[in-house]
Parts: structure tokens; sequence; C-alpha cells
């Protein structure tokens, strides 16, 4: 099966029409006002509207009000919402789009329990864990605390860049990656040579396993 690929937090159009242009799946804005790669839902539109057909969009909040998701998903096409912060399943399916969950994963953490839980999520984002920050901090974490068998699709965060991707496909075998801070110049800003070299290692990296 190919590994689908999501590269988060754009901050301009041209970023996230040349990742299209190389391949990627999914874009990621962050609509999370503490990140350095929030957007505003104006700057969002643009990102949004500068996307050939077929790139899914998904919109990521931590703890957000729910007139602040209501607006966004008013003004702008999203495809997907993610979850980042302590949102119980309630909260997750009360927008009518499919969502997926990030996990920050610990030693504690019981995948298969939260899988259950969040049992019509789209899938679960395994990252590491940070006790202030929201994702996005480049760092990894243990690959072997994620179990072989999971009831939700695994969607790997945490670390990715060119060089370990290949690894993480054959080690954990997740159904996606998400990358953000291992593709940029600095935050926000992507770097295309480093989202071409990262496509063409999952690529080849689908293609050995």
């Amino acid at each position: 099966m190919r590994t689908r690929i999501k590269i988060c937090g754009f901050t301009r159009p041209e970023d996230a029409l040349t990742a299209a242009r190389l391949g990627v799946d999914a874009i990621g804005l962050v609509f999370y006002p503490p990140s350095p790669r929030n957007v505003d839902i104006a700057k969002a539109i643009e990102i949004v509207a500068a996307l050939p057909a077929f790139v899914t969009t998904v919109a990521l909040f931590v703890n957000a009000p729910a007139d602040h998701i209501a607006r966004v998903l008013d003004q702008m096409p999203i495809d997907l919402l993610q979850f980042h912060g302590n949102e119980p399943p309630t909260v997750c399916r009360i927008y009518g789009k499919p969502y997926i969950k990030a996990v920050p994963v610990q030693e504690s953490s019981d995948i298969p329990a939260l899988a259950d839980c969040y049992y019509d999520a789209a899938g679960l984002l395994l990252d590491a864990y940070h006790p202030q920050i929201k994702g996005g901090t480049g760092e990894g974490f243990d690959w072997g605390m994620i179990p072989n068998e999971c009831a939700r699709p695994i969607i790997l965060a945490g670390g990715l860049q060119p060089g370990n991707v290949r690894d993480a496909i054959r080690q954990v075998k997740p159904y996606a990656l998400d990358v953000s801070s291992g593709v940029e110049k600095s935050k926000g800003i992507k770097d295309a040579d480093k989202m071409a070299a990262f496509l063409a290692e999952v690529f080849e990296g689908d293609r050995k396993e």
C-alpha cells in the first residue's frame, strides 16, 4: 500500500502549490495562535485557493472554541479536521467532518484504547510528547512504543525528515506520514528541495517495501 503524505504548517500559497506539484496528498493549516505556523482565515483562504484538485486540506486546532472552528468551516473549504489538544470524541464529531486525533506518545500511552475511544476517527496521528508545545517541535520519539496492530489508521509524525523516512516506513508501516519542520527553511517557510527529497524518499521507501 502506498504511504500517504501530509505536509503541515503552510503559511504561503506558493509553498503549498509547490508541495501539490511534487505529489503531496494533503496540506495542513494551523489555526492555533501560539504556533509560529499559525494562519488567519484570510491567509488560509489564499493558500487553499492556490491548490489544484485532489489535494486534501486539513485544518489543525488545539482546544479551539467551537465558534472559531465554525467560522473557519463557514468561510473556506476544509476536507478534514485535525485535533491536537485534549478534545474528547464528542467534540471531534460535532462538526460533521472527517477528523484525525493527535496523540502525544509516552510510555504510558494506551494507543489501542485511544483507537477504541476515537473509533470513528479517520486516523490517529502519533507525535512526540512535549509538556508545553502541541506538535511541530521537530522532535522524534521511540517508534517501538507503537503497537503492531491498531484499530485506526496510523499517521506518523514527530521528527521526520528525508534522512529517516525510509526507516519510518520500514519499522512502523504507517498509513501516512505527517511532516512540518523537517521540510522547512524556517518556521512556516517550506523548502522546496527538502519537500522534494522527502517525497522522493517516501516513494522509494514504498517501492522497496
